[in-house]
């Protein structure tokens, strides 16, 4: 069974609650966008999608 590392190794513990992530449809890149202000923060380069950011519907 796998472990935890101890705390404060300062990683990531499943999704992050404050940010989310959506597509471009014009660029066909996903954008990180905050929820409260509904303001676009960050777009991957890449074309793949944000490790651990929940998606949009």
């Amino acid at each position: 069974m796998a472990k935890n590392p101890p705390p404060g190794d300062s990683r990531r513990y499943g999704a992050v609650k404050k940010r989310s992530q959506v597509p471009n449809p014009k660029t066909h890149r996903y954008t990180k966008r905050d929820p409260d202000t509904g303001e676009f923060t960050d777009q991957k380069e890449d074309g793949g999608k944000f490790k651990g950011v929940r998606k949009e519907k």
